[in-house]
């Protein structure tokens, strides 16, 4: 396990990926790389794959990604938009997600994730999103 993901392990402690189960295995500058097994608290009532835990996994995996990703200078990022096209569904086993950084400006990061079940090795969904690169304001600057 190298650095970046075991400080990526840690730091979701107590928050939603945390309490989802998500396992990190690949966490880089532009790329990140993670999984969970689908359990009960995964699905909807229909018995299928929970689309929010899709979505969970995929924005996280672009959430870290961005936060390696970072300009030096910047403080922080937010989400501005994000939008998932599902495929497919998994009922059981593992679900796996890639996130690579498409677009790193200055401003702006482009995530695009793709979430597939490990068993079949079918697309379960593709995901883009769009993050807001954030700045402290100059020490001095008066807020208008």
């Amino acid at each position: 396990m190298n650095d970046a993901v075991q400080t990526i392990q840690v730091s979701q402690a107590g928050s939603l990926p945390g309490h989802l189960g998500f396992d990190w295995i690949e966490a880089r500058p532009g790329f990140v790389e993670g999984r969970f097994d689908v359990q009960p608290h995964h699905k909807a009532p229909n018995g299928f794959l929970h689309a929010a835990a899709v979505v969970a996994l995929a924005d996280s995996a672009s959430g870290f990604g961005c936060k390696l990703s970072l300009p030096a200078d910047a403080s922080g990022f937010t989400t501005a938009e994000l939008k998932t096209n599902f495929l497919g569904t998994a009922r059981e086993g593992g679900v796996r997600c890639q996130a690579r950084l498409v677009h790193g400006g200055r401003t702006t990061q482009v995530w695009d994730a793709e979430v597939k079940s490990e068993a079949t090795g079918k697309t379960i969904a593709l995901f883009r999103c769009t993050q807001i690169v954030l700045y402290r304001a100059p020490s001095g600057a008066v807020a208008g």
